[in-house]
């Protein structure tokens, strides 16, 4: 269930003529809100500039757009619960055709979301994966950013209906494995951590950011470096976050079965006590 709300209130339509509508000509924040906080925001908006200065529009401040999703908290009445927020912004209203000039004042809406939690026995024992027959285009204008434009990310999750599958993962065009339908994968060899380049496609996740900055605090290095379907089935561990969830080990992707391993769980620790409560086994 979800509701959602623009600057004036409740909504139920936009307009025909919309960007995001007509050409998925926007950008999206999947927000966890976590004893009516958000979770991991300034990373949020990081992404959020980054991708408004690609496409050309302007951002709003980010205490305007805060304001706008506690309104919507409190007109949703989860403002108190677990609970995501999906906060978009648009190029707005346009006329036909792709061309237009930089947008000064972008469309915004908050749509309102009960969050799903994982199992305990996911976060314990680890998830099932599949490898997605859908590859991921590269060299995209658009690599690392959230675009209203996921359209790679449908077609891949939709391999898993009926698989019973937790997660997919994509990789792109010339075979490199990029991350899942909805997280960024991490692996671990001998020890040591790495995570998928997205320099040529992909999403640059919020929970991939703290996890690469949590662990350097404790001095531990991850590597961002090209990563082959071999190198992931040769790795020791792997694991996979998202905003939500925070950290999941992968228990098994096709025959490959990995345990949710010491580093895995070190990991995991370390986002516990950063505030990802998911994470505290």
């Amino acid at each position: 269930m979800s509701d959602w709300f623009d600057a004036k209130g409740a909504i139920d339509a936009v307009e025909i003529s919309e960007r995001g509508f007509q050409y998925g000509d926007g950008l999206f924040e999947t927000i966890a809100i976590r004893d009516g906080q958000p979770r991991l925001w300034n990373y949020h908006m990081d992404r959020m500039a980054a991708g408004c200065a690609r496409l050309a529009l302007h951002k709003p401040a980010a205490e305007d757009l805060w304001a706008g999703v506690e309104t919507a908290l409190q007109q949703s009445g989860l403002a108190e619960d677990r609970c995501v927020v999906k906060l978009i912004l648009t190029a707005g209203a346009g006329e036909r055709g792709y061309g237009r000039s930089a947008v000064d004042v972008p469309s915004v809406y908050y749509g309102v979301y009960t969050a799903t939690a994982a199992s305990k026995e996911s976060y314990r024992n680890g998830i099932e994966t599949l490898v997605c027959a859908t590859r991921l285009a590269i060299h995209s204008a658009t690599a690392g950013m959230k675009t209203l434009n996921r359209l790679e990310q449908v077609l891949a999750r939709s391999e898993l209906a009926g698989t019973g599958m937790f997660e997919g993962l994509t990789m792109d065009a010339e075979g490199e494995v990029i991350c899942g339908t909805m997280s960024n994968l991490f692996v671990v060899h001998d020890g040591r951590l790495s995570t998928p380049s997205l320099a040529r496609c992909g999403v640059e996740g919020v929970m991939r950011r703290h996890v690469i900055t949590s662990l350097a605090e404790q001095g531990i290095q991850t590597d961002i470096r090209s990563i082959t379907l071999a190198d992931m089935n040769d790795s020791d561990e792997i694991f996979v976050c998202n905003s939500q969830f925070g950290v999941l080990p992968v228990r098994r992707c096709m025959e490959k079965i990995w345990p949710a391993g010491t580093v895995t769980k070190e990991v995991m620790a370390i986002l516990a006590d950063s505030g990802i409560a998911e994470c505290r086994l």
